[in-house]
């Protein structure tokens, strides 16, 4: 008869198949009616019971005795136990992985079947135990052994990727409070130094005005003196007709005095404040409307993703031939404006519907487009070499135009001047009646600095430029045009439109290499977020939505711009 438990001399007359593992410890034998794996033992009916009131017993998993192991001689037992899983699902607590899912090649509980798995064949289901020798595979095992080893170290590399990410995030967020302290020490120097200015133009008016009044003061005294002596002499001349003649007029002439400073006394207001100070309310609403003393920027380091992308379609009845979007812009009441050069027509759409609600015909063959306010944009001609200008107002209509010396290509509006470049070696900076005011052509070395220069743009605070060339990529500047990197990589081919997204990143698009890349504020690349299987082919222009996550790509031939939805 075949025994569990010890088998010692303190059993009595009685003998059981399976005794109790928990009694026997306690010098007590008792027949076992179950064995639980997740307690390697078996357990009679009171430990049974006991397994279905304490909550962390009451999930274990007990199979039938039978199941057990056989008692060979005493201390020695060989597990005849079936193979059990016990590990517990994490939807369903309590439930142990017990079946197996083709379907979803997945471990799932009896519950996760029931719920999740009601569409599986039946056939797709597997007992675990019932199946283990031929679901497991040793070398499978292995192989995932080796390959959560370098994902646990892919894992820690990020891990301390990210801790370095959150430290310069700290260290970042150190920095822009300390120059917010350093602004505000500054405001409040310049602040304390007009209120000493004020202070002092006070004291200033002050002293002038008491020299008058000390002055006045003294004339009166001095003119009071003389009235006493005139009565005095006066008095002294009677007798003395010549004597009193010369005293009456002396005294008239006195009198006259006394009557003008009484006169100018009568018409002063003793209560008019002759100092006052008014405080410059300008200057106060200003400060009181303002949410901050500068501007925080939050730049996002990362590569965007696309979400989503949609098609614009731009073919009007107007037009002659395929479009040709080479330009794009955003205006200030949240419409794109595309150049259409081969149709010479300028589009209006609106990105609520994303529709064309507006188009001007041109005389010329527009390259590209950009908004100065909101009430017009300027356009391009590569030939002839013109700058025009569009009223946006109502219907677009041409309103005015500048002839210049050299063929245009891209073209930008910062801070009152106009930046277009010819599609060769220079960038020409104009003011908007068009007046030359520089060309950026080599830089401090004498160094050429474009070989093929195409779009402008300018980042958020317009303290750096950036260029694309078409075989150099992208050359960046500084606010005052002062040369600070050039930018190549494989992954840009002829570097086409350049704009940015407000956040520190600028997106250029590659004509040959059929993609937009992202590069940082420094020029430097982060990666490829758009390329042809995204629907690109020779994208021209590139403009970005920072509001809506939006951005839009024109493309050469092509009746449509396409939409990309970021994240």
């Amino acid at each position: 008869m075949a025994y569990g438990g010890s088998f010692q001399a303190k059993m009595s007359e009685e003998s059981f198949d399976f005794i109790c593992t928990t009694c026997d410890r306690n010098n007590k034998i008792v027949e076992a009616v179950r064995y639980c794996i997740e307690c390697s033992g078996y357990c009679c009916q009171a430990c049974t019971d006991t397994h279905k009131l304490f909550p962390a017993l009451m999930n274990h998993n007990l199979l039938d005795a039978s199941h057990g192991s056989k008692v060979g001689q005493a201390g020695n037992q060989q597990s005849s136990l079936p193979e059990f899983p016990t590990e517990r699902c994490s939807l369903h607590k309590g439930k142990v992985l017990e079946l197996y899912c083709k379907e979803h090649d997945d471990a799932v509980c009896s519950t996760c079947i029931s719920t999740s798995h009601k569409s599986c064949p039946e056939t797709s289901i597997l007992s675990v135990p019932d199946m283990i020798d031929s679901l497991f595979k040793l070398d499978d095992t292995k192989q995932i052994i080796r390959r959560l080893k370098e994902m646990v170290g892919s894992m820690t590399t990020i891990s301390k990727s990210t801790d370095r990410k959150l430290q310069a995030l700290k260290e970042a967020k150190d920095g822009a409070v300390e120059k917010v302290e350093i602004f505000e020490k500054a405001l409040i120097s310049i602040i304390r130094k007009a209120a000493k200015d004020s202070k002092t133009e006070i004291v200033a008016a002050y002293q002038e005005l008491e020299n008058e009044i000390l002055q006045d003061k003294q004339n009166v005294d001095a003119l009071h003196d003389d009235l006493n002596q005139s009565e005095g002499k006066l008095n002294k001349s009677e007798g003395n007709r010549a004597q009193r003649f010369v005293c009456t007029k002396q005294a008239e002439k006195k009198l006259k005095e006394a009557d003008s400073i009484k006169v100018l006394q009568g018409k002063t207001n003793s209560s008019d404040i002759p100092i006052s100070f008014t405080p410059n309310r300008s200057l106060m609403n200003y400060i009181e409307g303002l949410s901050g003393i500068g501007e925080v920027t939050r730049k996002k380091v990362d590569m965007y993703i696309i979400k989503g992308n949609k098609d614009i379609n731009i073919v009007l009845s107007d037009d002659s031939t395929q479009c040709y979007a080479g330009g794009c812009c955003l205006t200030q009441d949240n419409t794109l404006i595309v150049t259409d050069t081969k149709n010479r027509i300028l589009k209006r759409i609106n990105l609520d519907t994303l529709t064309i609600v507006d188009y001007c015909k041109l005389n010329g063959y527009p390259e590209d487009v950009c908004s100065i306010n909101d009430k017009e944009v300027a356009v391009t001609y590569y030939f002839p070499c013109t700058i025009e200008f569009v009223s946006i107002q109502h219907k677009m209509s041409p309103i005015r135009q500048i002839k210049v010396s050299h063929k245009c290509g891209g073209i930008t509006f910062k801070d009152d001047k106009l930046y277009v470049t010819d599609f060769g070696s220079s960038v020409y900076v104009y003011s908007t009646t068009g007046s030359l005011l520089n060309t950026l052509t080599t830089d401090n070395a004498g160094t050429r600095l474009f070989n093929q220069s195409k779009y402008i743009t300018f980042d958020k605070k317009g303290d750096k430029m950036f260029v694309s060339d078409g075989e150099k990529g992208l050359v960046c500047f500084d606010g005052a045009g002062n040369h600070l990197t050039t930018s190549s990589d494989s992954d840009l081919k002829t570097a086409s439109e350049v704009c940015v997204d407000g956040n520190g990143n600028i997106f250029v698009a590659g004509f040959n290499s059929h993609n937009v890349v992202q590069y940082d504020e420094d020029g430097k690349k982060v990666g490829v977020i758009v390329t042809q299987q995204d629907g690109l082919k020779h994208p021209m222009s590139v403009c970005f939505h920072q509001q809506l996550n939006r951005l839009f790509v024109t493309m050469r031939n092509s009746d449509v711009i396409k939409m990309y939805e970021l994240e």
